[in-house]
């Protein structure tokens, strides 16, 4: 059975992330409109289309089951964005849930096109059920990569999941090159054939990898306490 979430753990964890993204002069907020998310990442420069998985019109998210996060810098303008939503799979799994095509839309029957598919072939997504934390949609504006955002992100992103659903499973999809420049932010597992995903209207072809934390993991993460393993490592 699993134990209480320790509130001071995660604080500690969160104000740690949050001092290290003010030292890179960013300012993080977090929200929970979906709404005023794509409002926010239509209107930014050089961010790609935000995936249906966080579009209202497309899959609105219920209160208390999803967030965004956005950075500014020191002229309030968008540095970053990231989104997460939780998948109540009891009843399903992550492949199915993909291959469904239920991760990115509330009816495919209405807003998939008849050639839209998504393929899954991750063994260990078939395993992941029950409470699924999914975090996509990253952005990073040019001037602040390679500076270990995306790991403050991460961070950021790991604490605000674990406070507010303690899921079994975080996980995320990203691209073979991602991987091959090391962009696993502290995920401790990885494997290929996480979503062959074609999506017609929304333009959008992906070949990408299942990334994931086990529940147990994230709360070992949050309890060790040691952000060097995200930020520096």
């Amino acid at each position: 059975m699993r134990g209480i979430i320790n509130p001071l753990h995660v604080s500690r964890f969160l104000q740690e992330y949050d001092a290290a993204a003010a030292q890179k002069g960013i300012k993080i907020s977090i929200g929970f409109d979906f709404h005023e998310y794509v409002s926010i990442t239509r209107a930014t420069p050089t961010k790609g289309p935000t995936y249906p998985n966080f579009r209202p019109d497309r899959s609105p998210i219920k209160s208390g089951e999803g967030y965004w996060m956005i950075g500014a810098d020191m002229n309030n303008q968008v540095a970053l964005v990231e989104a997460a939503r939780l998948y109540d799979l009891s009843d399903s799994n992550f492949a199915e849930h993909l291959q469904s095509l239920k991760a990115f839309y509330a009816d495919a029957a209405l807003y998939a096109h008849p050639q839209d598919r998504c393929t899954c072939i991750s063994p260990s997504a078939k395993m992941m059920t029950g409470k699924v934390a999914y975090h996509g949609d990253r952005w990073i504006r040019r001037d602040f990569r390679g500076q270990g955002v995306s790991k403050i992100m991460a961070g950021i992103a790991r604490g605000v999941s674990l406070a507010m659903w303690d899921p079994d499973f975080v996980c995320a999809l990203v691209s073979r090159q991602r991987l091959e420049k090391g962009s696993l932010y502290g995920y401790a597992h990885y494997e290929s054939g996480g979503s062959i995903l074609q999506l017609i209207e929304e333009n959008i072809v992906d070949d990408d990898w299942l990334i994931w934390l086990t529940g147990e993991e994230l709360r070992s993460l949050v309890d060790r306490h040691d952000i060097s393993e995200l930020v520096f490592a």
